[in-house]
């Protein structure tokens, strides 16, 4: 396999590493969802694939090496984290990596956690592991952004899904009933995006106003319903909401301020989360320390105008989902209207666009902060 030829079939691999990474996202915090693929370079051939297990054990790479067998010798790992190097619950990944007498491992970013922060890979090069760094980084990177941000910022990856109708309006609902201004796919790619994440959380206007569920209700998908946070400096009304009348079916959380009364909420199964209030309103940066401390790394914000606004000028979004319903001619959303809609709500500034398409009917517009940019520069060979 010449140097082109491998370099196509490293990034294919990787690929498919990141896919397998992708269906543990939501169900493997507070650990990394993440993808490994043993695969023969001589023949092409895929041996083994593995993913991180629900709850975060198995590790992907054992899981690989357990269905590949005495076929691992001699080898190649491409792997979207870099594997753990330190003993935990489970015993390091590095080790398991050697004793599976691997030859090389491909690497897509080195783990920020300071267990691990570059002793693993190192620990695989002190061995004889031709290892590599860096192969398709940012995709890797932002399949792993909930754990990034645990580690380096003590907050969850947050993304903020905005639906308005025609109008660039955001519908309220009326004691208890919903309206909705997008298509029914618009709202069962919403759901999909529950499933894809730890928690989800709005505010107590919008359980006042819509009394949701927030659950995800698509086919074969609803064991996946995340989290149910509700930001609420004061929970009063919120008793009589279908979050706490099915708090024992589905975690729900109350997040208010300190020294409030709760013991409604509690005899019903609600989990009370205090944080600071500070100029009467809650602490949002305190509030995303608590949540992360209880396991969060993907934190999904619906609820309406007043959450986002403040979410965004506490600068905690990373990512925007616009959904906006098309007007009666049926005109597709320019990227320029679309943002100048989104930014009713929420600043796009320091903003990328990276996903923009058509859904049911609605324009869906995607953006992702800057963050990332820094670490374009790890890219390194063996």
């Amino acid at each position: 396999m010449g140097p082109a030829e491998r370099a196509g079939f490293d990034a294919h691999m990787m690929q498919i590493a990141l896919s397998l990474a992708a269906r543990g996202l939501g169900r493997t915090a507070p650990n990394p969802a993440v993808g490994a693929v043993i695969a023969d370079e001589r023949t092409g051939e895929i041996i083994a694939r593995g993913w991180t297990a629900p709850g975060g054990r198995p590790h992907a790479e054992t899981e690989a090496i357990a269905r590949a067998g005495a076929r691992a010798r001699g080898a190649t790992m491409y792997v979207t984290l870099e594997p753990c190097s330190h003993h935990g619950v489970t015993p390091p990944c590095a080790d398991a990596i050697l004793n599976a007498g691997l030859a090389r491992v491909v690497c897509a970013i080195e783990d920020p956690d300071p267990r691990v922060a570059g002793r693993g890979l190192a620990r695989l090069r002190q061995s004889g592991i031709e290892v590599e760094r860096g192969l398709l980084l940012e995709p890797a990177h932002w399949v792993a952004a909930g754990h990034i941000l645990r580690v380096t910022e003590r907050r969850p990856l947050m993304t903020a899904k905005l639906a308005l109708d025609a109008a660039g309006e955001v519908p309220r609902g009326r004691r208890g009933q919903p309206t909705w201004g997008t298509s029914e796919a618009s709202r069962a790619l919403g759901h999909l995006m529950r499933a894809r994440s730890d928690a989800i959380l709005v505010g107590r206007r919008t359980v006042l106003d819509d009394d949701p569920l927030l659950t995800c209700r698509l086919p074969g998908l609803a064991a996946r319903s995340p989290v149910r946070i509700v930001l609420a400096r004061d929970p009063e009304g919120l008793e009589l909401s279908r979050l706490v009348q099915t708090a024992s079916q589905h975690p729900l959380w109350v997040v208010c301020g300190e020294g409030i009364d709760v013991a409604a909420l509690a005899a019903k199964g609600v989990e009370v989360v205090s944080a600071p209030l500070v100029g009467g309103e809650l602490w949002l940066p305190a509030v995303m320390e608590r949540l992360v401390a209880r396991g969060i790394t993907r934190l999904l914000l619906e609820g309406g105008p007043t959450t986002w606004t403040a979410f965004s000028r506490a600068s905690l979004i990373d990512e925007i989902v616009l959904f906006h319903a098309r007007g009666s001619d049926g005109a597709e959303l320019s990227p320029p209207a679309a943002l100048k809609a989104i930014g009713r709500y929420v600043s796009t500034s320091g903003f990328d666009i990276y996903d923009r398409r058509t859904v049911g009917g609605d324009d869906m517009l995607a953006l992702r902060r800057h963050w990332h940019r820094g670490n374009r520069g790890q890219t390194e060979g063996k």
